[in-house]
C-alpha cells in the first residue's frame, strides 16, 4: 500500500491502527457492560445504558474541537497526539479498575484524549500531501484501513478476553494496546516531522479566550437550560434531560462554525460554507453507523441467533448463553436443566448477576436453599470453604462486608422498573463465591435468577425440547464479535472500490467527492431498510434472526462509509485554510458527536418501537438529509472544482 505515498503515511498507520483497536474496545463492550445484569457488568437499566454510551460517543467525538484548536494554536500536532493518547491510556487502566470513580474518570479521560489524538493525526495524513496532490483521496483510504484493522482487532480480542478473564481485564488489554501506539509516535517521532507544523494564527483569527468565553461558556449555560426544563416540563419523555442538555449546548457550536463561513475572507468563503453541508451529511451517517454501539448490540445480543452463527467461530469468540439468551429462542434450542437455575429473590438474583453479594446475602441464600454449597473460589472468608476450580470460579460472585452493598428499586425516566446494585466506595471484595449443587453425582456450579427469568427460559421450551448435560452452557457467538463485520468489510472492500473508481477516472466518468457523500448516504438508508425486513421477520421480537441480516446491514453501511467517511476527512483538510484545518476537523468530529448522541437516543428507544417501524424511522432521517444533499449537489461540485477538491 504504501510505496507511492509519503514515507510519514506507514507509522501513521500503524499509530492509528493500535489506538482505534483500544478505542473501538470500549464501542464494542460499553452498553454491554453497563446493561449486563449476569455476567458481573453493571446492571444499568436500558435507558441509562444508552444514555452513557451516546454522551460518552458524544463528548468523544467533541472534544476535538478544543484538541484541534489547541494544536493549531499553541501545541502542534505531533505533540497533540502524543498528549491525546497517554491520556487515553491512562483512561483505559481507569476503566479496568473497580469503583464507580475510576468508571466516570476513565470515560472523562478518555474523551479528552481522544480531543488531542484523533483530528490532529488525521490532519497530519493530510499534511503528507500538497495541495491538489491526487494521491490524497487514496491516502485516506489507506489509513481507514489502519483504522479499520485496528477495529477488527479488537472486537475480535475483546470477545475472547472478556469471556476468559471478564470486563475489567478487556479495558486493561485495550490499555496495553494503545501504549504500543504511543511507543511507535515517540521512535517515529522524527520522521513524522514532515506531517508536522507550527502553531500558526493570523492577527483576526478568534482568541482561544473568546472562543471559550462565547461559544463553550454559552454552551455550557445553554445547555444545562435544555437539562432544567426537560427535567421539569417532559418528565418521562424519550427525551432525557441529558439529551435535551447536549443538543440545545451544541447550538453555540453550531453557530460558530456558521459564522467562521460566513464572516470569512472572500478567498476562503466557499469552501468554509461547503463544509456544512458536508458536515451534516457525516453526522447523519455516523448517527446510523454508531448504533452498532447501542442498538444493533442490542440487537445481536438478544435478537440474533447465535447459537447457529457459526462464520466466527474459527475466531475463538464463542461465549456460554446465559439464561436470557433463551427468552427468543425456538423450541430445538436446548436449555440448561432446571436444577442448574435456583430461583431466588429478584434483589438477590441481580446482587449475584452483577457480581456484588456481600455476606448477608450469602448467607440468606445459604439458608433459603440448604442444599447448595457456598465455596469460595478465590480469597479466604471466614465460615465458608474453599474450592480452587476454574469450573466453579467462572460462575461465582465477588462478595464484600455485610452492609457495604446498597440494593434498589428504581424506575428509569420510562417508568420502567429495574433493581440497582452499589457497592460503598472503597470498600473491597472480600473473595469470591459460587454455590454448587449435586446434580446426577456430579457437582456444578449454579446460576441465581429470578422468577420472570426462570419462566422466560422455558417459555418456548416443548416436549421435544433437549436439555445440556449438567454443568454445561450452551455455547453462542459473542454479541461483540458482529461489530468486526463493519471492519472486516472495510479491510476487503477499500482496495476494489479504490479501484473501481480509478478505472471510472480512466473511462473518463470520474465520480466527484460530493457525488460520494451522496452515495454514501443512500447506502446508509438501504442497510436501515434490510434491518426494517429483519425486523419483520422477528414476529414484533418474539423470535431470533440469521445472524446474516444484521451482516448484510453492515457491508451495506459500509459500503456507504467507505464512499462518506475518508471522503469526509479528506474534504475538510483540501477546503479549510492551512491555519483552520485542525479547526475545521474538529468541526468534523463535533458533527459526528451529534450523530453520536442521536445513536444514543435512538437506542434508548428502541425497546419503545416495534422492530420494523424503528429502522423505518431511521431510513426516513437519512433519506431526508440525501434529498438536500442532492438539491444543493450542482453547488457543491462547483466549489470542489474552484479548490481543487
Amino acid at each position: 500500500m504504501f510505496p507511492s505515498h509519503p514515507r510519514g503515511l506507514a507509522p501513521l498507520f500503524f499509530i492509528e491502527m493500535w489506538e482505534r483497536l483500544s478505542f473501538y474496545v470500549i464501542g464494542g463492550i460499553l452498553l454491554l457492560y453497563a446493561l449486563d445484569t449476569e455476567r458481573g457488568g453493571l446492571g444499568l437499566p436500558s435507558i441509562t445504558a444508552n444514555d452513557i454510551v451516546g454522551t460518552y460517543l458524544a463528548f468523544v467525538y467533541a472534544t476535538p474541537f478544543l484538541g484541534g484548536l489547541l494544536a493549531d494554536r499553541v501545541l502542534g500536532f505531533r505533540r497533540s497526539v502524543l498528549i491525546g493518547g497517554i491520556c487515553m491510556a491512562c483512561g483505559l487502566f481507569s476503566l479496568g479498575t473497580p469503583g464507580e470513580t475510576f468508571f466516570v474518570l476513565g470515560l472523562v479521560l478518555v474523551c479528552i484524549g481522544n480531543g488531542f489524538f484523533k483530528p490532529n493525526i488525521s490532519a497530519m495524513v493530510g499534511n503528507l500531501y500538497e495541495k491538489g496532490d491526487p494521491r490524497r483521496d487514496a491516502g485516506f483510504n489507506i489509513f481507514y484501513v489502519g483504522i479499520n484493522i485496528g477495529s477488527f482487532i479488537a472486537f475480535v480480542a475483546s470477545a475472547w478476553v472478556k469471556e476468559s478473564f471478564g470486563w475489567f481485564w478487556t479495558f486493561r488489554m485495550a490499555g496495553f494496546g494503545l501504549l504500543i501506539g504511543v511507543t511507535l509516535l515517540v521512535l517515529f517521532w522524527k520522521r513524522l516531522a514532515i506531517a508536522d507544523r507550527p502553531p500558526q494564527r493570523r492577527p483576526d483569527d478568534v482568541s482561544i479566550g473568546r472562543i471559550v468565553g462565547t461559544i463553550l461558556a454559552p454552551a455550557l449555560v445553554v445547555g444545562y437550560c435544555g437539562y432544567w426544563a426537560a427535567q421539569h416540563w417532559f418528565p418521562g419523555s424519550p427525551v432525557t434531560p441529558q439529551m435535551c442538555g447536549f443538543l440545545t449546548g451544541m447550538l453555540p457550536l453550531i453557530l460558530f462554525f456558521v459564522r467562521i463561513g460566513t464572516t470569512a475572507p472572500k478567498d476562503e468563503r466557499p469552501g468554509l460554507l461547503a463544509l456544512l453541508p458536508v458536515y451534516v451529511a457525516g453526522g447523519t451517517f455516523f448517527m446510523i453507523l454508531h448504533l452498532n454501539t447501542t442498538a444493533l448490540t442490542k440487537w445481536a445480543e438478544t435478537d440474533t441467533n447465535r447459537h447457529s452463527a457459526n462464520m466466527f467461530d474459527v475466531l475463538g469468540t464463542r461465549e456460554d448463553a446465559m439464561p436470557s439468551y433463551f427468552r427468543n429462542a425456538p423450541a430445538d434450542v436446548a436449555r440448561p436443566l432446571r436444577e442448574t437455575l435456583v430461583v431466588v429473590d429478584p434483589k438477590v438474583a441481580r446482587m449475584f448477576g452483577t457480581s456484588r453479594l456481600d455476606l448477608a446475602a450469602v448467607k440468606a441464600v445459604q439458608t433459603l436453599q440448604p442444599e447448595l454449597k457456598a465455596l469460595v473460589t478465590m480469597g479466604a472468608i471466614d465460615g465458608l470453604p474453599t474450592a480452587t476450580s476454574a469450573e466453579f470460579d467462572r460462575r461465582a460472585a465477588a462478595v464484600y462486608p455485610a452492609g457495604s452493598v446498597t440494593v434498589k428499586a428504581i424506575n428509569d425516566s420510562h417508568g420502567v422498573p429495574t433493581i440497582a446494585v452499589d457497592v460503598a466506595q472503597g470498600v473491597q471484595s472480600l473473595g469470591r463465591v459460587a454455590f454448587v449443587r449435586t446434580v446426577a453425582g456430579r457437582d456444578v456450579p449454579v446460576l441465581l435468577i429470578d422468577q420472570k427469568t426462570s419462566d422466560e427460559v422455558y417459555r418456548l421450551a416443548d416436549a421435544t425440547t433437549p436439555s445440556l448435560p449438567p454443568g454445561d452452557f450452551l455455547r453462542v457467538t459473542s454479541a461483540v464479535v458482529f461489530q468486526a463485520a463493519n471492519a472486516l468489510c472495510v479491510i476487503v472492500l477499500t482496495t476494489p472500490l479504490v479501484l473501481f473508481w480509478g478505472w471510472m477516472q480512466r473511462r473518463g466518468r470520474t465520480v466527484g467527492t460530493a457525488h460520494k457523500i451522496l452515495y454514501g448516504l443512500i447506502l446508509t438508508m438501504l442497510s436501515m431498510l434490510v434491518m426494517a425486513i429483519a425486523g419483520w421477520l422477528t414476529q414484533h421480537g418474539a423470535l431470533k434472526v440469521s445472524a446474516w441480516w444484521l451482516i448484510g446491514a453492515y457491508a451495506v453501511v459500509t459500503v456507504g462509509e467507505l464512499c462518506l467517511s475518508p471522503m469526509g476527512l479528506s474534504l475538510v483538510t483540501k477546503l479549510s485554510p492551512k491555519r483552520y484545518v485542525g479547526l475545521m476537523m474538529g468541526g468534523w468530529f463535533c458533527a459526528t458527536a451529534f450523530g453520536n448522541k442521536l445513536s444514543g437516543f435512538f437506542g434508548g428507544i428502541q425497546s419503545l418501537m416495534e422492530p420494523t417501524q424503528f429502522f423505518l424511522v431511521l431510513a426516513a432521517a437519512v433519506a431526508v438529509v440525501a434529498l438536500g444533499i442532492r438539491a444543493i449537489l450542482p453547488w457543491l461540485d462547483r466549489v470542489m472544482k474552484q479548490y481543487g477538491a
